[in-house]
């Protein structure tokens, strides 16, 4: 995204109200801000293939949408490299979890531009962990990006040619907490003041997937499923109502689902 492009005098076009509404995006599809004290000071595009493509894109910068598009689709590839990594790392049966989820119609991409820090406020997203597969990250030399570990937040160093790539909510079920959602939020720097961009793919799953720990990960080794199933597009549906009539950080989490030991 360039840095000069100021979306709010760029992107005129708005999808249709039906294309603005999905149930499994925590933002509305298209062209939007956010700007309020829990979500930070930021604008976003975001896009679902599903839904189609036209009236989302502005006619300038010139190749806007080619190059977005074309981005997407080889993230769309590079997601399923990561995810038969995965797989063979999770010691699961030979391409079970794509097998589990094909449909990559599901998959978004965001490009999001985050305003400079001032002195008294710099939150850019707060605290939180996606809701899917696992998500690629790509930002700008600004940087801004920490991770939880330990009950410190670290900061992710930009680094030139590298995609980040956190681990989310379904992983963590699946493998019934043998990998855990990264917890993770945005922080605009004091210093230097500039805005901050990135851009962010989501690799998804279907709405209507039923999700729960494996069996590999409980029955097959002898330890009992740490959450109890459930329907993906029930689980974001969730996210999104507490996202839209709470005044704090997205409190719900995916331990909404875990069972008592």
């Amino acid at each position: 995204m360039s840095k000069t492009l100021d979306l709010s005098k760029t992107f005129f076009n708005y999808p249709d109200e039906e294309k603005l509404k999905c149930s499994l995006a925590p933002l509305p599809v298209g062209y939007n801000r956010q700007a309020s004290p829990h979500t930070g000071q930021n604008e976003y595009l975001l896009f679902y293939p599903r839904f189609g493509f036209d009236g989302i894109y502005p006619d300038t910068p010139a190749g806007f949408r080619e190059v977005s598009e074309d981005i997407f689709s080889h993230l769309k590839e590079t997601g399923l490299v990561v995810e038969r990594i995965l797989n063979e790392c999770l010691n699961l049966p030979p391409n079970f979890l794509h097998e589990y989820n094909p449909d990559r119609t599901h998959d978004a991409m965001m490009h999001r531009s985050y305003q400079p820090a001032t002195d008294i406020e710099n939150n850019g997203l707060y605290s939180h962990q996606d809701p899917n597969y696992f998500t690629f990250v790509f930002q700008d030399k600004v940087g801004g990006l920490e991770v939880l570990k330990d009950d410190t937040w670290i900061p992710v160093i930009p680094s030139e040619g590298c995609i980040i790539v956190n681990i989310g909510d379904m992983l963590q079920v699946l493998s019934n907490n043998k990998y855990k959602s990264a917890i993770h939020r945005v922080v605009r720097p004091i210093a230097p003041r500039r805005s901050r961009h990135s851009v962010v793919y989501f690799y998804n799953i279907e709405g209507d997937k039923w999700v729960e720990p494996l069996h590999q990960f409980t029955k097959k080794i002898d330890e009992k499923p740490k959450y109890k199933g459930f329907y993906y597009k029930d689980y974001t549906a969730l996210r999104v109502k507490n996202a839209q009539q709470s005044s704090s950080e997205d409190v719900i989490r995916i331990t909404h689902y875990a069972l008592p030991d």
